[in-house]
C-alpha cells in the first residue's frame, strides 16, 4: 500500500490571488501550442522549456535532448510529454537531482515545474517523502498530473513562475531559472575559493613572513630569477637566439 500525499496548507502567495497588473516585463511569456507554430515559433518555445527547467546556466548543447525535440516538433508528444522528459533526463539528474538533497530537489521541482514557491516545510516534507518511497519518476509523474499543474499549464504550455509581481514593490522577484541549483548544505562542502568567501587581501610583509608558505614562495621567486639571469646571459653571449622580428 503506497503511502498517500501527506497534507498541507496551501498559504496565501501572489500566485493563488488574482489582481489587476498592468503588463510590463515583469510579466511572463506563455507559450503554448494550442494554435500551430512556426518553425521559429517553435524553436523559441523549445528554449523557454529548457530555460524554465534548467538553470540557465545548464543551457549547454550537451544537455539538449534532440529526439524529444524531435518528437514535439512532430506533435508525437505533448509538451506535458517534453516537459517529463526533460526533468527524467540524465543531465537534469546529474545536475540538480544528485548534487541536491530530497529537501531542496523537492523546492527545485516545485519552483520549476509548478511555477511557485514551496508553501511551506510541510509540503517540503511531504514530496521529500513521496521521492524517498516512490523514487524520482513517481515523484514527477505526481506533480505533473496534479490538479494545480493540469488547471495551470495542461497538456501545451511550458510552465512558467506564475505571477513575480510582489506587494507594494515595483519590481518582482529574482526568476527561477537564475537561482542556485543547489542548496548552503552542498555549497559548504565546496572550497572556499570556489564559492567566493575568501577575500583578496593586501600584502603585508609580516603576514607573509609568519605563513606556512614562505619558504617555497621564496624557493619559486628564486628559481625565477636566477633562470631569467640565465637566459640574459646567454643572449648576452651569443649563446641563445634573441627574441624579436626575423
Amino acid at each position: 500500500m503506497s503511502i498517500p500525499l501527506l497534507e498541507y496548507t496551501p498559504s496565501s502567495q501572489n500566485q493563488r490571488v488574482t489582481a489587476f497588473e498592468i503588463p510590463g516585463d515583469e510579466q511572463p511569456r506563455i507559450y503554448t501550442t494550442e494554435n500551430l507554430l512556426s518553425v521559429t515559433e517553435m524553436d523559441a518555445l523549445i528554449v523557454a522549456a529548457y530555460r524554465q527547467i534548467f538553470h540557465e546556466q545548464q543551457m549547454l548543447s550537451s544537455n539538449r535532448q534532440i529526439f524529444l525535440e524531435s518528437q514535439l516538433r512532430a506533435r508525437q508528444i505533448t509538451v506535458r510529454d517534453f516537459i517529463r522528459g526533460l526533468v527524467l533526463s540524465d543531465s537534469f539528474r546529474r545536475l540538480n537531482y544528485d548534487a541536491n538533497n530530497n529537501y531542496r530537489f523537492v523546492e527545485l521541482c516545485v519552483q520549476r515545474i509548478l511555477g511557485r514557491r514551496i508553501y511551506s516545510d510541510k509540503e517540503k516534507l511531504a514530496w521529500s517523502i513521496v521521492l524517498a518511497t516512490k523514487g524520482l519518476v513517481s515523484f514527477v509523474q505526481e506533480l505533473l498530473n496534479s490538479e494545480e499543474y493540469l488547471s495551470n499549464f495542461g497538456d501545451d504550455t511550458v510552465p512558467y513562475q506564475r505571477r513575480r509581481i510582489l506587494p507594494q514593490r515595483s519590481q518582482g522577484e529574482l526568476p527561477f531559472e537564475r537561482m542556485a541549483r543547489y542548496g548552503t548544505d552542498y555549497r559548504d562542502k565546496l572550497p572556499l575559493s570556489m564559492v567566493g568567501y575568501r577575500q583578496p587581501q593586501p600584502f603585508n610583509l609580516e603576514t607573509f613572513l609568519r605563513s606556512p608558505n614562505r619558504d617555497l614562495v621564496l624557493l619559486i621567486l628564486a628559481s625565477g630569477a636566477c633562470l631569467i639571469a640565465g637566459l640574459s646571459l646567454l643572449t648576452l653571449f651569443g649563446l641563445f637566439p634573441q627574441i624579436g622580428p626575423y
